[in-house]
């Protein structure tokens, strides 16, 4: 296995709307940022992916015009995946892995603001059986809460003081759209109040992968993937345990988050009541720092939200605020996909 490394991360100031952007504008600046960051240009990059959904542009094949940001002549080597970015980074990092390519630049953006998003989401369910339905991704989200509180897992209080914590940590985030104090506001979809669902709102990442000594030459203090796996849990809702996400747990396994304390962890937990899950599933104490950043609470734009929880956590690494960090991303309704990363800086791993 080869050592591979986020290098570089960037990423948009998260909004309520961008209008006047398309995706390559919201593209363009951060593209430019982690080129800077490395001194890296365009050509210099051996492999390029990135994560979109033709649903939220409407359009067939959306993420080719993105490619006007990137820079696709001349001919570059390139992959997209419709999924979260934080997917993108995982075929970047296998690429790698095989030799082909010492460095990947991955880029994830999504404009839910042209359309209703909670509309939107359903198309990712079973066509046949949930999807005539058209229960939107909040109403989900909530039968799962309600599933959590009826286990005595969690209750509503708890749930306001999750939003409470993660805001007011997104204070200290320049890029968060939401923070400090937001009113736990009126029921959505019982018993989510909307305070405990996410900002809708437009936004883009990026980041640099790089391998072995190429890493420690572009990056004073590179954070390695000791760990990366993603695990699927069944596509139909009535044959799981809402209240329990094994993919998450198998994939952090798989990962190695288990072989060592972590001092901080961003998760991708969209709704308060999805980072109860995800903290059962992960045996996380009160004493692990958890979305320092404010997590997607504090922004969640669609396709980005997951590629930004592991920039978050490789940035806390580059700073020197952290030594050993998990990062976790999801997609689909009620966490049915889950993506594990353990990122390490040089001197945890020596």
């Amino acid at each position: 296995m080869r050592d591979v490394a986020i290098v570089a991360f960037a990423q948009t100031d998260h909004l309520r709307r961008t209008d006047e952007l398309s995706e390559v504008d919201l593209l363009m600046p951060v593209l430019h940022q982690v080129l800077g960051a490395t001194s890296l240009k365009a050509s210099d990059i051996g492999f390029t992916c990135s994560g979109s959904s033709d649903y939220l542009a409407g359009r067939a094949f959306s993420f080719t015009m993105a490619l006007d940001g990137v820079g696709a002549h001349p001919p570059i080597s390139e992959s997209h995946v419709e999924m979260d970015g934080a997917w993108a980074l995982y075929e970047a990092w296998v690429k790698l892995q095989t030799g082909e390519a010492d460095t990947a630049l991955v880029y994830a953006y999504g404009k839910s603001s042209p359309g209703e998003v909670r509309d939107v989401l359903t198309r990712q369910l079973d066509p046949y059986y949930v999807g005539p339905l058209w229960p939107d991704s909040v109403a989900l989200a909530a039968l799962q809460a309600q599933a959590l509180i009826d286990a005595g897992h969690t209750d509503e209080a708890a749930l306001a003081a999750i939003a409470d914590r993660s805001r007011a940590a997104a204070a200290d985030n320049p890029h968060a759209q939401l923070s400090g104090s937001v009113p736990a506001g009126d029921y959505l979809v019982q018993p989510l109040r909307t305070g405990d669902c996410p900002p809708v709102g437009d936004g883009a990442a990026a980041v640099i992968l790089a391998a072995g000594d190429t890493a420690r030459a572009l990056c004073t203090r590179p954070a390695w993937i000791r760990g990366i796996d993603h695990r699927i849990e069944a596509h139909s809702l009535g044959v799981r345990d809402l209240t329990d996400s094994p993919s998450t747990r198998l994939a952090a396994e798989r990962a190695g988050a288990f072989e060592g304390p972590v001092d901080t962890v961003e998760l991708h937990a969209p709704f308060t009541s999805q980072e109860v899950v995800l903290r059962r599933a992960l045996g996380l104490d009160a004493g692990v720092s958890v979305n320092p950043s404010g997590g997607a609470l504090a922004a969640n734009p669609v396709m980005a939200a997951g590629l930004i929880r592991l920039g978050e956590a490789a940035a806390r690494i580059q700073r020197g605020e952290s030594d050993r960090a998990l990062a976790h991303a999801t997609s689909g309704p009620c966490l049915q996909q889950n993506l594990v990363a353990v990122l390490e800086g040089e001197a945890a791993h020596a």
